[in-house]
């Protein structure tokens, strides 16, 4: 079903129109019209022109009534474009929720938003910008193998099960009810066989068995484009078996468009096609490397050169044509489906079925779209450890202490908007939730963590008001800019609102002046990013920046003494074709740690310690190279080593320590597992995420939350990151003790389960089983509980130890019992030999319902299930 909040803009526009306008029934005519426009038009079109559309950046055909398009729009956990919208948590914390409901409801929240944005484009022109198509290239179902890849965190998690569930579920809610008409196109990524690590990702050839591919790299993506039926699909960077994903018989011919019986489009991730040549060498030069890609089904490129609006981009395609490398039919095939796509989702015009998808731009960030990010933050916390220390009670003296206490910016995650509903810190959460406590703040000595957005009252523009003059000029040709600018306006920091506006081209800068206001006399870390100019203390440049910030590039601050009340000129710049963003960011920080710590939690009844990392450590190929981390992956599963020795100090003050962890991965919880009173884990948890926090530490909300990986104590215990073999990876195969297994999670109340009911459909279990049992919330607290279904295989070659094959999330009021009944299809039952045959097995199983894994000590009821044949199953 659809989230009531996620659509409530969209209500309003339906409500003004008329019945059969509204009506969009699911029938095959719908996409038989589409395809039939989109190859009447693509008819029509010349060599030039259909070669021009095969790019990211679709140029506009006025002669035809095609306005521009820009395949480019990304929404993994919100949408991303030039006005502030709804961060929800990272994947791996909406992973961590085990509520596939709720990640509908999100995705339909963010649908909502992206239709917006292309609203906003239409009324001003910029179509072909970046955030303002109807698609979306989310999400991602890679399987998270190994702790140490740094975009593990927009993955649903180590599960084949669990991320295929939560895959559907978002694919389903941003595409809507029907997705032959969808109102967001869906592109799950990245197919496939894809985790890191990122520093080779362009040249990796990945050889993974048959066993591993069927069992644990596609089964997700079989999901995505059989059962949610999703429009799209991205093709990663790295080979398979010797072929570039984008190019390969096996994942694009034998399954996809074989045993799938996908009829979308395939879009590449950005420059993977150029990789076919330039990295892999499986193509001797550009046009043969399109060539590759096209051929195998690839339908659109990403290119980042377009972000730079490099002029003959699509060159290589005339080229790839003239040396009969393509044919007109390759071509005119990749268009039909672009087009088709373009019609059934409401961008072109004409299709009787295709309601308006039309939705007011005032439909971004709701009231109803906040209070969804703010439950789903809630439900992605698990809390791992608890003495009794939680809930804290309403008077109570805590200390807050940590690089990331009052930290904003890392509640974002990566791929996130920077333009959101003011974020709220764990800081501002517990002054919220916990009003009667005594609060103190402890700063914290410089961490690699460091860095938040300059407020806007701390920043005047040049005539007093709170923010910065932003002057925007058109460019008048080369590098030439306007003289006079074609609008004027405050912005809350270094923020460009051009796509707002008409007057603004599509190429222009943006010119920040103002002054810098610190609130209190200190010392700063202070940092810019995206931006050309400098800051100025004391009449010296303190702050410069003289060449623009590229992609993944770390933040670079620099220790600063600001005077209360001091007003501190500032100019920065940037240009289009920049692809850092802009922004300025500050920390305070403590320059005598220890004697701050020790003052501070002197008369404590708690110490809340907030740490972990940030997507500027961990994320996607990124120039860093610190201690444990290393172009965007780790290279350690220790928190920073400041942090470890903050841990330490606060334990040794005697005082109960709560430990908030804020990451995108699994990290070595071994010592906060011995030694501190309580561990929740965060994830990075959105805008609304210290709200959440402090909801669940005040006891306000029941942490129910879940692991969606294993959290191991050392690499030593793992294979080396770029073995893709999944023997001794993740819950499913690791026969080591982690220091907490998939699936744990801890709750303020406790739970029973009555013994399992079994039955057989149609009397034979080879045609699937529905399991009963009923949960019992048997404390005095209302709360949430997330019952999980394990499979127990009997033992063949192949076998993993058990696996996840059914989940839910209820939410029960103390003494409240209720029946939960699990439907298990026949793929469900199944299992996958060593030689990658997907089978029912005969021999006896043992299910296991419970609150997390058998054997890991949880309330669980077990039963027994015996297959007697041997079924086979379709790829």
């Amino acid at each position: 079903m659809i989230g009531r909040v996620a659509v409530c803009g969209a209500l309003l526009l339906a409500a003004a129109l008329p019945a059969a306008a509204q009506t969009q029934p699911s029938t095959d005519a719908a996409r038989a019209d589409a395809d039939a426009r989109a190859r009447a038009l693509v008819a029509r079109m010349t060599f030039d022109e259909k070669i021009g559309q095969l790019l990211n950046v679709a140029p506009a055909l006025p002669r035809l009534g095609i306005p521009a398009y820009n395949w480019w729009t990304e929404s993994l956990h919100g949408a991303l474009g030039p006005l502030p919208t709804t961060n929800f948590p990272e994947p791996i914390g909406l992973a961590a929720t085990f509520d596939a409901p709720l990640v509908h409801s999100v995705a339909s929240a963010i649908g909502t938003e992206v239709r917006a944005l292309h609203t906003l484009g239409r009324r001003t022109g910029h179509l072909g910008k970046i955030g303002t198509g109807l698609d979306t290239w989310s999400p991602n179902i890679n399987i998270f193998r190994d702790p140490r890849w740094g975009r593990g965190q927009e993955t649903y998690g180590e599960d084949p099960y669990l991320t295929a569930q939560l895959g559907v579920a978002f694919i389903q809610g941003i595409q809507g009810p029907n997705p032959d008409l969808p109102d967001v196109v869906a592109t799950p990524k990245h197919f496939a066989v894809h985790s890191g690590p990122e520093s080779t990702r362009h040249v990796a050839d990945v050889f993974v068995s048959r066993h591993d591919l069927e069992d644990t790299y596609l089964p997700a993506f079989r999901a995505a484009i059989v059962d949610a039926k999703a429009g799209s699909i991205m093709c990663a960077y790295n080979r398979i078996d010797g072929q570039p994903a984008c190019g390969s018989d096996l994942l694009m011919k034998e399954h996809l468009r074989g045993a799938w019986g996908f009829k979308g489009y395939v879009v590449s991730d950005c420059d993977a096609v150029t990789d076919i040549a330039d990295q892999h060498k499986y193509a001797p030069d550009p046009a043969a490397a399109v060539a590759v890609a096209l051929k195998a089904g690839t339908d659109n490129e990403c290119n980042t050169k377009t972000l730079g609006d490099t002029p003959n981009l699509d060159a290589r395609y005339r080229e790839a044509w003239q040396r009969g490398l393509i044919s007109t039919g390759d071509i005119d095939q990749a268009l039909v489906r672009l087009f088709s796509a373009r019609y059934r989702n409401g961008d072109l015009g004409g299709l009787a079925q295709r309601a308006p998808n039309a939705v007011p731009v005032d439909a971004i960030d709701t009231p109803a779209h906040r209070d969804l990010a703010l439950q789903a933050a809630t439900k992605s916390l698990v809390l791992l450890k608890n003495d009794g220390t939680l809930p804290l009670k309403p008077g109570v003296k805590i200390a807050v202490i940590g690089p990331l206490a009052d930290a904003t910016r890392v509640l974002r995650g990566n791929y996130s908007s920077t333009q959101s509903a003011p974020p709220v810190s764990v800081v501002d959460g517990l002054r919220r939730v916990l009003p009667q406590a005594r609060i103190t703040v402890v700063p914290a000595g410089s961490s690699m963590t460091d860095g938040d957005p300059v407020p806007a009252a701390a920043l005047r523009t040049p005539d007093g008001k709170p923010g910065l003059r932003a002057d925007y000029f058109n460019r008048a040709g080369g590098d030439a800019y306007d003289g006079k600018p074609a609008a004027t306006r405050v912005e809350p920091g270094l923020e460009s609102h051009a796509l707002q506006m008409k007057a603004v081209s599509d190429q222009h800068k943006v010119v920040w002046t103002g002054f810098l206001v610190a609130p209190e006399t200190g010392t700063y870390r202070l940092g810019v990013s995206g931006v050309q100019g400098e800051l100025t203390v004391a009449g010296k440049p303190a702050l410069r920046s003289t060449a623009y910030s590229q992609w993944g590039e770390p933040l670079k601050l620099t220790d600063v003494r600001l005077e209360k009340g001091q007003r501190y000129p500032l100019r920065f710049q940037t240009e289009t074709g920049s692809s850092g963003v802009p922004g300025l960011f500050w920390k305070r920080i403590s320059t005598a740690p220890d004697a701050d710590l020790a003052a501070g939690a002197r008369d404590a009844d708690v110490i809340v310690a907030v740490v972990g990392l940030t997507s500027d450590l961990e994320g996607e190929e990124m120039a860093i190279k610190v201690d444990g981390f290393s172009g965007g992956d780790k290279t350690s599963l220790d928190l920073p080593a400041d942090q470890r020795a903050l841990l330490e100090r606060a334990k040794a003050l005697g005082k109960p320590l709560v430990v908030v962890l804020m990451n995108g991965s699994a990290i070595d919880l071994s010592w906060a597992k011995d030694n501190a009173a309580a561990i929740l884990e965060a994830w990075y948890p959105g805008q609304s995420g210290g709200l959440a926090v402090a909801s669940v530490l005040a006891g306000r909300a029941d942490p129910g939350g879940r692991l969606p990986l294993t959290f191991y104590r050392s690499l030593a215990d793992l294979p080396p990151f770029d073995d893709y073999a999944m023997k001794g990876r993740t819950y499913r195969y690791f026969t080591g003790t982690p220091v907490y297994p998939f699936g744990a999670g801890l709750s303020y109340t406790t739970f029973r389960y009555a013994p399992l009911r079994i039955e057989p459909v149609g009397g034979a279990p080879e045609n699937g089983i529905v399991v009963t049992t009923e949960v019992a919330n048997t404390g005095t607290r209302d709360g949430d509980e997330v019952a999980q279904l394990y499979l127990t295989p009997p033992a063949f070659d192949g076998a993993p130890r058990l696996a996840l094959r059914g989940f839910q999330r209820l939410a029960l009021k103390a003494g409240e019992r209720r029946q939960v009944r699990f439907t298990l299809s026949p793929r469900d039952l199944s299992f996958v030999t060593r030689d990658g045959v997907r089978q029912l097995t005969p021999g006896r199983y043992t299910l296991t319902v419970g609150s997390g894994q058998p054997g890991t000590g949880v309330a669980r009821q077990d039963g027994a299930l015996v297959l007697t044949r041997a079924v086979a199953l379709p790829q």
